[in-house]
């Protein structure tokens, strides 16, 4: 199934708690504040690959959620980081945050990672309070809580030439034709109803890649048709090649204009 868009909610870790704690060994009654500082919250990245085509995995209203940082604890031990999150993504994909709509990352290249929800900062343990005027401190922070964060994704293929036109115009034949692409052909409208991604090998030994995009027509910007949803995928393509019916076509200008 292919699946442009998703919304999720991603939850950082929690950072962990402060202890309050004091030395008590055998002949030492007055050891001091010994409470570590709890660990910070683990944080949420995205790392971009080639491996994925489509946010499948993000559908059905997904959270993630990074694992919390543990608590401090007496002899002035820290607690353990929660463990950082990395989440693969496609190449293409664009994160914006709900619901202002603002693009907080844009992923375009092979291994590019970037952080998304940070975690949270560890509280300090009472021993951090210690100090010339209090040196019984008996207080300790709570740890930070991580970021939560309601995002959508959006892919945009990435393509070197995207063949665009009118429904049965011939652009998935001409992508098997010169491509190992095989999607469905039809004889009816709307034959594509996502875009299919092709190889092509050219006789110089270089290589691009060709993609089929669902057919557009006349105010398909206004929702007609398949609307927007498919149209932001001609938005990346380096070349757009109209694709052309010569049997079917009367006045190219004009289903063109």
């Amino acid at each position: 199934m292919f699946i442009d868009q998703a919304k999720i909610t991603l939850k950082a870790g929690n950072g962990g708690n402060g202890m309050v704690s004091f030395r008590r060994e055998k002949y030492v009654p007055k050891g001091g504040p010994d409470g570590g500082n709890g660990g910070r919250g683990g944080s949420i990245y995205f790392v971009a690959t080639s491996n994925i085509s489509t946010l499948t995995d993000f559908r059905f209203g997904l959270t993630i959620k990074a694992n919390n940082g543990g608590n401090g604890a007496t002899k002035n031990q820290y607690g353990k980081s929660g463990e950082d999150l990395y989440v693969k993504v496609p190449i293409g994909t664009v994160v914006y945050l709900e619901p202002s709509r603002e693009v907080i990352a844009d992923f375009k290249l092979e291994g590019e990672t970037m952080l998304i929800a940070k975690g949270g900062k560890g509280g300090r343990g009472n021993a951090a309070f210690k100090s010339s005027t209090n040196r019984v401190p008996r207080i300790a922070e709570h740890g930070v809580p991580g970021e939560e964060l309601l995002v959508t994704l959006e892919l945009k293929l990435l393509a070197d030439i995207g063949f665009i036109g009118l429904p049965n115009a011939g652009k998935s034949t001409l992508l098997t034709v010169i491509s190992e692409a095989r999607p469905q052909i039809d004889n009816y409208p709307f034959t594509t109803l996502r875009p299919e991604l092709g190889v092509v090998k050219a006789n110089s030994g270089n290589r691009f890649v060709a993609a089929d995009l669902p057919g557009i027509i006349k105010d398909a910007h206004l929702g007609r048709g398949l609307g927007l949803r498919f149209l932001r995928h001609a938005q990346r393509c380096k070349v757009l090649a109209f694709i052309i019916d010569g049997e079917n076509s009367e006045d190219y200008y004009k289903e063109y204009k």
